[in-house]
């Protein structure tokens, strides 16, 4: 899950390469995308799997939750809602 710096906004996407991918988001490669309409390039949560079918599912499970429910999420891995990026650049 990635948000913005006032932590307002929450987006979920799903990808087998979670460093290239935040690459991107950070450098808003996609200038049209919902990321970078919203400066959304702070990875405060993720999860890893082994098949993306598996990935493919827990997003659109995580997509129908509320708000409150997602930052519970969060807030149980990353209760400070730090960026994650200083962990995943070192994959």
């Amino acid at each position: 899950m990635l948000t913005n710096i006032n932590r307002t906004v929450l987006y979920i996407g799903v990808t087998s390469d979670l460093y290239s991918r935040l690459v991107e988001h950070r450098e808003k490669h996609y200038l049209n995308s919902f990321t970078s309409k919203y400066n959304s390039c702070l990875c405060v949560y993720y999860e890893s799997f082994p098949a993306i079918e598996e990935a493919i599912d827990r997003e659109k499970q995580l997509k129908k939750w509320s708000r409150a429910k997602k930052e519970m999420l969060i807030n149980k891995l990353n209760p400070q809602w730090n960026d994650l990026w200083e962990v995943v650049k070192e994959w």
